[in-house]
């Protein structure tokens, strides 16, 4: 079973790194998720898939049934909640970008950006004649 779900994960994050090499910028987060969900994966196979060990043994104490390692489930959990908040957040940008510049191609948007000059975040310094007294 192990085997099987290591070709599984090395297959996902195959599919995931040539998606997000493409140029689109949909097929990037879907590669984005894949590899996520790849690594998720991984770290459930690394967790061990039998219960055969458990993760904690009371002194002297006597396992009545099979426990299931909870370290594994727990990251994983957390990082299915961290990638779906990633995803909201790369779908919203992305339409933004669509309706700002009219394309989700990556090699294209950098024609489509302007040449003007950015705003200066520091006003310039005033000559004393100018500054009034607070």
């Amino acid at each position: 079973m192990e085997v099987l779900l290591s070709f599984l994960v090395g297959g996902l994050f195959a599919v995931g790194v040539y998606l997000m090499l493409r140029p689109h910028l949909i097929q990037f987060l879907i590669g984005f998720l894949v590899v996520g969900n790849a690594a998720n994966l991984l770290i459930f196979t690394a967790g061990r898939l039998g219960s055969q060990f458990p993760p904690l043994v009371p002194p002297g104490g006597e396992l009545l049934e099979p426990i299931a390692n909870p370290l594994p489930q727990a990251l994983i959990l957390t990082a299915i909640v961290i990638g779906f908040g990633l995803a909201a957040f790369g779908i919203v940008l992305f339409f933004r970008a669509q309706q700002e510049l009219g394309t989700l191609n990556g090699e294209a948007m950098p024609e489509q950006f302007e040449t003007a000059p950015l705003p200066s975040l520091v006003d310039e310094p005033q000559t004393p004649q100018e500054r009034v007294p607070a």
